[in-house]
């Protein structure tokens, strides 16, 4: 009776591990290739420094099944990228696009090289004129002397 009861507790509270595959890729309408290039450039929203093709996240998963559904609905890669900003934002994009909202993301980096090379150029310019134009103290001339006697001195 023990037994039975036991062998009746260990079936119904123990459940088969079932591992979750998100996107069934042997659907002979999805071109794996294809799809890995789509979703390698959305960037998941959980994790936001990956890709949802390497993310391991639920909500990336939901995001390959939308693409994979728009994929069997035979849509462009364009119309794709556009469903999925519409959905998340640009935020989602890898690469955004250029336009007014995203120009500094751009234009930005070679902005401020450019800054950061010409205040170089100023503080060496800077550099080279003080060191240049500032004559030698009364004390300074001394020590100089002093340094060229001794050194005459030992050759």
């Amino acid at each position: 009776m023990r037994l039975s009861i036991f062998i009746v507790l260990v079936v119904l509270f123990s459940s088969p591990v079932v591992a979750k595959d998100a996107v069934s890729l042997n659907d002979p309408a999805i071109d794996i290739e294809r799809f890995k290039s789509l979703t390698s450039e959305l960037r998941c929203q959980k994790c936001q420094n990956q890709t949802i093709w390497d993310s391991k996240a639920g909500l990336a998963d939901d995001m390959k099944r939308l693409v994979r559904d728009q994929m069997k609905q035979g849509k462009s890669d364009e119309e794709i990228i556009d469903y999925m900003v519409t959905r998340y934002g640009d935020f989602i994009r890898y690469k955004p696009a250029f336009k007014s909202s995203t120009m500094f993301l751009w234009v930005g980096p070679f902005v401020l090289l450019f800054i950061g090379i010409a205040m170089l150029f100023i503080q060496i310019r800077k550099r080279r004129v003080q060191t240049a134009d500032a004559p030698l103290s009364a004390e300074d001339v001394a020590r100089v002397d002093k340094l060229l006697k001794k050194q005459g001195g030992e050759g």
